[in-house]
């Protein structure tokens, strides 16, 4: 019983304080691939929603849903997960997760009519929100203190993952048709085979740490100001968030509209987009560790605003341009809030990681089955053109109160 519970004291350590050693770049790394795989395998969909609405006769309001019911199994489940893990650490979560999103892939590839469809998205949901708490808890432990670094590494390895996702369905999925979603098998099983060997080394560590105290990050924060913080952060990232799931799950049909694109040259330009994301959130987490957290999330929305307020407006070429400058600077955002948050709420890292994960989630999703429902009404073109308002939302940050220690 003692070991048992030295040994949860030694995982909760390990998520919230500084580590006396650098980083450990294999495990960070490990688990940046096995986000990467994860998130590839989850960006597929709505890449292949105008191939899934062509072929079940969707309306954009039934695409919304399929996005809604995967966001929402995904969203719903990771602050649960990730509280329970903080008491209880269970590091083969992350393999079995997999399994389940294994589960949801081959009933994606053969699915015979909508239920079925949504089905399948809840099952790859699921198995998302057994990943992400566990496994940006395990990026923390192994951060050696950088934790923005390591946030932000683990986190552009799954914006790398959502950005090959569409242009695997371009090359891959929608020459060959449905069934060929199967093939995404392989990079599930990858992932199993990455993940057995993360949760191997995070129950080792745990037994480690468990003899060794180091000192902790205490949070500057209580009360009213906890409160501010953590209601301005669901601001932002609600802001966030609706913006990038109009371009993810929209954006094709936009191209194709407006412009009168091929699907797969549309997602061509949508993988253009997600790479910039990617890029963007890498260099996010770094920045945030030397200036502070609420400077980057400050830079991040007065600095795309602009450019997302002129993308409705644009010619083709100039739209690709201003949507890689948007997902470049809004991206550098997301590293930043979690580790705030973390910080505002020590010894709860999966909780937190879990909550923030799922609010995104959540967000998305539920901005997908809305924006659907308006491009409906009103039409593709306009639903771009509120989103593109959404960034003036970041003023919000000026009441973010300070919860790190001055970088060093």
């Amino acid at each position: 019983m003692t070991s048992s519970i030295q040994m949860k004291e030694g995982m909760d350590e390990a998520a919230v304080h500084v580590q006396p050693q650098g980083m450990i770049l294999k495990i960070v790394g490990a688990v940046a691939v096995a986000h990467l795989l994860n998130d590839l395998i989850q960006a597929v969909l709505p890449a292949i929603y105008p191939m899934l609405k062509a072929n079940f006769s969707l309306s954009f309001a039934q695409v919304g849903l399929i996005s809604l019911v995967y966001q929402i199994t995904a969203s719903l489940l990771q602050p649960w997960i990730g509280l329970y893990t903080d008491k209880h650490p269970k590091p083969y979560l992350l393999p079995l997760g997999m399994v389940v999103t294994f589960s949801g892939i081959l009933l994606l590839a053969f699915s015979p009519n909508f239920m079925v469809l949504l089905m399948a998205s809840a099952l790859i949901g699921v198995g998302s929100s057994t990943f992400h708490p566990e496994a940006s808890r395990v990026a923390r432990m192994a951060s050696g203190g950088r934790f923005g670094t390591a946030q932000s590494t683990f986190q552009v390895g799954g914006n790398t993952g959502t950005a090959i996702g569409p242009l695997l369905a371009a090359l891959i999925i929608v020459p060959f048709g449905q069934h060929a979603v199967a093939w995404l098998i392989v990079f599930a099983l990858l992932a199993i085979w990455v993940l057995f060997g993360v949760s191997r080394w995070s129950i080792s560590y745990s037994k480690k740490q468990a003899a060794a105290r180091v000192n902790q990050v205490q949070s500057k924060l209580h009360g009213r100001q906890l409160m501010i913080a953590l209601s301005t952060i669901c601001v932002l990232m609600f802001a966030k968030f609706t913006y990038i799931a109009s371009i993810s799950n929209y954006f094709t049909f936009y191209l194709m509209h407006k412009f009168q694109l091929s699907l797969q040259s549309a997602q061509l330009h949508l993988f253009a987009f997600l790479a910039a994301v990617a890029l963007g959130t890498f260099a996010g987490g770094p920045i945030g560790d030397k200036i502070g957290r609420k400077a980057v999330i400050w830079v991040s929305f007065a600095g795309m605003a602009p450019f997302a307020l002129m993308m409705p407006y644009a010619n083709l070429f100039w739209t690709t341009v201003l949507s890689i400058i948007t997902g470049l600077v809004l991206s550098s955002a997301f590293a930043a809030m979690v580790v705030y948050a973390q910080e505002a709420v020590p010894g709860r890292v999966g909780m937190i990681a879990g909550l923030m994960f799922g609010l995104m989630f959540g967000v998305s999703g539920i901005a997908a089955a809305g924006l659907g429902y308006l491009a409906d009404l009103k039409g593709i073109e306009w639903v771009f053109g509120i989103c593109s308002l959404l960034p003036l939302l970041g003023i919000a940050t000026v009441f973010l109160p300070k919860t790190q220690n001055k970088p060093s």
